[in-house]
């Protein structure tokens, strides 16, 4: 039986765990972050080992995880900073000719003039996000000159942290009325999606960011051809073989917000019925490359 190694939550091997392992792969859950290691000593040898599921978050513990373990990753370095670096994603995309939200990119300490050049560029408010944040963490909309500037320099005493590697931001067009899709692509294929959105009671409050860490609701849909085909020239651009791709969607148009080479693994009504035969067989396509090095 093949052997993987998961470094994500406890939550996505949980739920991979037997759809894989009727499959033939043993999945095992190997936790990087928040313990000690001895690297004389470590807790896994190469020998357990047939591949990895996707390269830890933290690159520092995703070296060293990788070094012991000595496997290839279905999602390697690579594919995860790639994918962390929003203002790379963007670029490379509108590049492409792919549709994506019109983007400043902000490499921090930056004159105040200069900022409100870049604010004056959209119709108010506007979106400020971290470049290499997830999950929603630190993004924050700005309705007025002031706030965005105040919001510029609480991002500017972070930065100043001399631990915080990414000192950059984007400021982002806002559309209130779109559409919020996550759609996976699995080696080049649509392999399913859902819609997010918040409950109407957070709504009526203010919040306004639908990612499911934030409350929203992931309703699994059959997504229309034209946006699975977005989705999938992403990952191609991209060349990321088991991809998160967010989708806004309003009435005028589509456009890439972000993508996410860790995806979390969620409920089955969120793929296509042959997912985890399609994500079985990259496993062993992973773990092949393995025996020919």
């Amino acid at each position: 039986m093949l052997e993987l190694a998961v470094a994500n939550s406890e939550e996505t091997f949980e739920r991979i765990a037997d759809p894989l392992a009727e499959r033939g792969i043993a999945v095992r859950h190997v936790p990087v972050r928040e313990r000690t290691t001895s690297l004389a000593d470590p807790p896994w040898s190469p020998e357990e080992f047939d591949a990895g599921f996707v390269f830890p978050g933290r690159v520092m513990e995703g070296g060293v995880a990788t070094a012991l373990l000595s496997v290839p990753w279905l999602n390697g370095r690579e594919a995860v900073m790639t994918s962390r670096n929003k203002g790379e994603v963007l670029a490379r995309l509108e590049r492409a000719g792919l549709p994506v939200p019109d983007s400043v990119y902000v490499s921090s300490q930056v004159d105040p003039g200069k900022l409100l050049e870049a604010f004056e560029r959209f119709e108010p408010p506007v979106v400020v996000k971290p470049n290499s944040t997830t999950r929603g963490i630190g993004v924050a909309r700005a309705g007025d000159a002031d706030s965005f500037l105040g919001i510029c320099d609480y991002l500017s005493m972070v930065h100043d942290y001399h631990a915080t590697g990414d000192k950059s931001f984007l400021v982002q067009e806002y559309l209130p009325d779109a559409v919020d899709y996550r759609v996976m692509v699995l080696e080049g294929e649509y392999v399913g999606a859902v819609e997010r959105r918040l409950p109407e009671p957070a709504r009526a409050a203010g919040q306004w960011k639908h990612n499911v860490h934030r409350g929203a609701e992931a309703t699994g849909i059959d997504l229309p051809a034209e946006l699975r085909d977005l989705a999938e020239a992403v990952a191609a651009e991209l060349e990321i073989p088991f991809l998160g791709v967010d989708l806004l969607v309003t009435d005028e148009r589509a456009v890439v917000n972000e993508t996410n080479a860790r995806p979390t693994i969620d409920r089955a009504t969120k793929y296509e019925p042959e997912f985890y035969d399609r994500l079985a067989g990259a496993i062993e396509a992973t773990a092949d490359r393995a025996t020919r090095r």
